[in-house]
């Protein structure tokens, strides 16, 4: 018997056997729909009060009939076929509107959303007669450089979307009887069209287009100032990840929607964009529950990423030391356990009992627990790495050498500032999270006074719970620090908020209550007044630029003066703990054998010993600058 799908239930057995002898009707592929079809088509429509449907192989075969309700029609899941790039599903839909309208948005998004040949709309008569024909089809679309931004309810005068090629073209309506189109010609031209631009295409970036969509609630104040702002950071994570970002949506709504975060009406707009713009992904500025990415994947049939599965992607491939790229892996295997399957007990061959026999753990359940056991064994090896730095701090601290850690929000300058006070050769690149890895690198000021500088991972606002448990033992290297240096982009708008986020973390990782200097980075990129504008703010503030190593002298010299008291008790030290401390622990060891993990060899020795302080570090430092 021949399936009916869609909104089957109430039908009559005569609507019904009328819907299942269009099955029988066969479509010639030079045409678009024989008048055989769409008569029956509008009879059962007729019948039925409902819109009706066919999705027609290109072979002449109806593959499904499908019934909606009395405006719109749900197709069933026709899976992947022909889904290739540059081919069509070899499938045409011709389908019934009851009151004379014109193909809706519903059609135009099947159509560009699951590559159909062809969407074909008979418009009846009141009396169930069909009128007029309307078509559409997808066009190849040329010229999608210009990133746009749509602000719903927020939209100034003269700030519209500029007029762009729509992914398809639409034809009528016409009367019934006078489409004159050669339907195969016509699709074999695209499909030739569209495979030849497919290889011709270049993609700049490795992980291909993106369209990165930010959603937030108008009733909160300084919604749309501070969705632009967190719009622009997502951009500069995507370019990190490497994605190249096609378009960027942004919308206010009066509340998220539970389900598909933007509504269904503007995800439609976003699958129509994505496909003029050649999009396979979706980048959302917020962490998706497993249901709202599935569900806006299975509406869209595009890649869904959140915020917290890029900022992993980043982590994934700047990690370069052990113990980085284990905190990466304990992170993304927390984060995907949830998202493993959506399956209940009732299919778990672990439950036992009536439908719970079979031949042991399905592949999920396998999965499941081989993640579980990666997960236990991943802690494991981070508390041991753990323990192994513990060790590496009391030995620091036996032998009295000052520690100053270098913390701040990502991409503020942090690992260039260590390079520029160390002459060290960190990785320093102009992107958010350029370096995972915790540096050290010894600092020698006059009288053979030393300091150890530590670059930390950089912060982030609302960084992943996952990441942020994974990576705790990194960030609590700060822990035993005797000052913070909290570097701030002083030339980025959104430094306040930037100085507010570390400071909320400094909070969380009891790390506020260490002495810490305010460092002001890349005074060169704001101008003077402004400069001076800061420092009144921050009285006991740095502005200095990380790229010039004249500007840090003054850094150089509040290091001088507070660290002054903790030399002078590393002088009174013994010489028997210094050297024990030097030769090494009783402990357990080292596996490294590392006092000052991944430091420099060479120390950088700034000017001839002169006084103490800040008074006996100026003049050196200018001296070693002119030299």
């Amino acid at each position: 018997m021949p399936t009916l799908y869609g909104n089957t239930t109430g039908l009559s057995p005569l609507a019904t056997k009328t819907l299942e002898r269009i099955y029988r009707r066969k479509v010639p592929l030079a045409s678009i729909a024989t008048p055989e079809l769409i008569k029956a088509l509008a009879e059962a429509s007729h019948e039925t009060g409902r819109q009706v449907g066919a999705l027609v192989h290109r072979s002449g075969e109806i593959d499904y009939v499908v019934v909606g309700d009395a405006t719109r029609l749900m197709l069933p899941d026709i899976g992947r076929l022909r889904a290739a790039q540059g081919r069509f599903r070899a499938l045409r839909l011709v389908h019934t509107h009851l009151f004379n309208e014109p193909l809706t948005r519903d059609d135009l998004v099947d159509l560009v959303r699951l590559r159909l040949d062809l969407v074909a709309a008979v418009q009846l008569t009141p009396q169930g007669e069909p009128r007029t024909i309307q078509y559409a089809y997808n066009v190849p679309v040329h010229g999608k450089d210009e990133v746009t931004v749509t602000v719903d309810g927020a939209a100034e005068e003269g700030d519209g979307r500029r007029q762009v090629e729509l992914p398809y073209r639409t034809v009528g309506p016409v009367a019934v009887g006078r489409v004159d189109v050669d339907f195969g010609a016509l699709i074999q031209a695209l499909e030739d069209e569209f495979t030849k631009r497919s290889r011709t295409r270049s993609v700049a970036a490795k992980d291909g287009r993106a369209i990165l969509v930010h959603v937030a609630e108008k009733s909160k104040v300084g919604a749309l100032a501070r969705a632009e702002e967190s719009l622009r950071e997502l951009t500069e994570l995507a370019g990190t990840a490497g994605v190249d970002v096609a378009d960027t949506v942004l919308q206010l709504r009066d509340r998220i929607d539970p389900r598909l975060v933007l509504g269904k009406g503007k995800l439609d707009e976003v699958v129509l964009r994505a496909s003029e713009l050649d999009a396979e992904t979706l980048v959302f500025d917020r962490d998706l529950t497993p249901s709202q990415a599935s569900a806006i994947a299975k509406h869209t049939d595009l890649k869904v990423l959140d915020r917290t599965q890029l900022i992993l992607d980043i982590f994934a491939q700047r990690a370069e030391s052990s113990d980085g790229k284990l905190q990466v892996e304990l992170a993304q295997l927390k984060y995907t356990l949830p998202r493993l399957g959506q399956k209940d007990d009732s299919l778990s061959r672990l439950t036992g009992g009536i439908g719970g026999r079979g031949p042991g753990e399905t592949k999920l359940e396998i999965g499941r627990r081989r993640a579980k056991e990666r997960v236990t064994f991943l802690e494991g090896q981070l508390k041991r790495l753990s323990r192994q730095r513990e060790q590496r701090r009391r030995r620091r601290a036996r032998l009295g050498v000052p520690v100053v850690s270098i913390v701040g929000y990502t991409n503020a300058g942090k690992s260039t500032l260590l390079n520029t006070l160390t002459g060290a050769d960190v990785l320093a690149e102009n992107k958010l999270f350029a370096t995972l890895d915790t540096r050290s690198r010894r600092l020698r000021f006059p009288e053979e006074r030393e300091v150890v500088i530590t670059d930390t991972v950089g912060f982030i606002r609302e960084l992943p719970k996952d990441l942020f448990a994974a990576f705790r033992a990194t960030f609590e290297e700060a822990a035993d620090a005797d000052l913070l240096l909290h570097v701030v982009d002083a030339s980025d708008p959104a430094r306040d908020q930037h100085i507010e986020t570390t400071e909320a973390l400094l909070t969380e990782l009891d790390l506020i209550g260490i002495p810490r200097i305010l460092v002001f980075n890349k005074a060169d990129l704001i101008a003077p007044e402004e400069g001076r504008r800061l420092l009144l703010g921050h009285p006991d503030a740095v502005l200095l630029s990380a790229t010039d190593r004249e500007t840090t002298r003054e850094l150089l010299a509040k290091l001088a003066d507070r660290l002054k008291s903790r030399w002078e008790e590393a002088a009174t030290v013994p010489a028997y703990e210094a050297e024990a401390a030097d030769g090494g622990l009783d402990d357990g060891g080292l596996d490294d054998g590392g006092l000052f993990d991944g430091e420099a060899g060479s120390m950088t020795v700034i000017g001839p010993p002169s006084g103490s302080g800040a008074e006996g570090v100026s003049s050196p430092v200018r001296g070693t600058f002119e030299a």
